[in-house]
């Protein structure tokens, strides 16, 4: 099984995540920050994927730490877990709708991290969650697991919606990319032979 297990531990924040790609979307985040617990349930359920993570961190000051953190840790558990890549389908896209949301995410398991996000939120929070922190999440996961990453709002006006509709198109979008190819075998899904 495709699974790989990271703790971190800085001054701010001290997180340990396990991750199973070959999982059945089984989530048990524990993080102090109730809506983020609810994005990483959808990240896991919608990528099939199982994640078990428990943080704590400086909530006292504000949620940054932890949730970019989280990300962090997320991102080196995936890329630990994927090791050498061989056999998978390497790219994932996804539109997602959730209501008056459409958030269009397209993904790259390439070994070369970057985020291009054009996801504008309506509000500054949702309950007490800063909304700037889904992108300093998926910021962070990206860097650290190695994805190109571009996430899109096509439309959308409740920034919950929003939100977890972004969390689920990225989702949807590396199940698609983590799935074994069948007709790949065990090769390396690039022409240089190694990502």
């Amino acid at each position: 099984m495709r699974q790989a297990t990271i703790t971190r531990r800085t001054a701010e924040t001290t997180i340990a995540a396990t991750v199973a790609l070959d999982g059945a979307g089984r989530s048990a985040a524990a993080t102090g920050v109730g809506f983020f617990d609810h994005m990483l349930d959808q990240l896991a359920r919608h990528a099939l994927i199982d994640i078990d993570l428990k943080a704590t961190g400086d909530l006292h000051i504000d949620d940054h730490h932890t949730v970019e953190d989280c990300g962090i840790v997320l991102g080196q558990a995936l890329a630990a877990a994927l090791g050498d890549k061989r056999g998978i389908r390497r790219y994932g896209s996804c539109h997602l709708p959730m209501d008056d949301a459409l958030v269009r995410a397209a993904l790259d398991l390439s070994g070369r991290p970057f985020l291009a996000w054009d996801v504008a939120f309506p509000t500054a929070k949702i309950g007490r969650f800063d909304t700037e922190l889904v992108r300093e999440f998926f910021q962070a996961f990206a860097v650290h697991g190695g994805i190109t990453l571009h996430v899109d709002l096509l439309r959308g006006v409740n920034a919950h919606h929003i939100a977890e509709a972004t969390f689920k198109a990225v989702a949807q979008a590396l199940r698609s990319a983590l799935e074994p190819d069948p007709r790949r075998g065990d090769a390396v899904p690039s022409t240089k032979g190694a990502l």
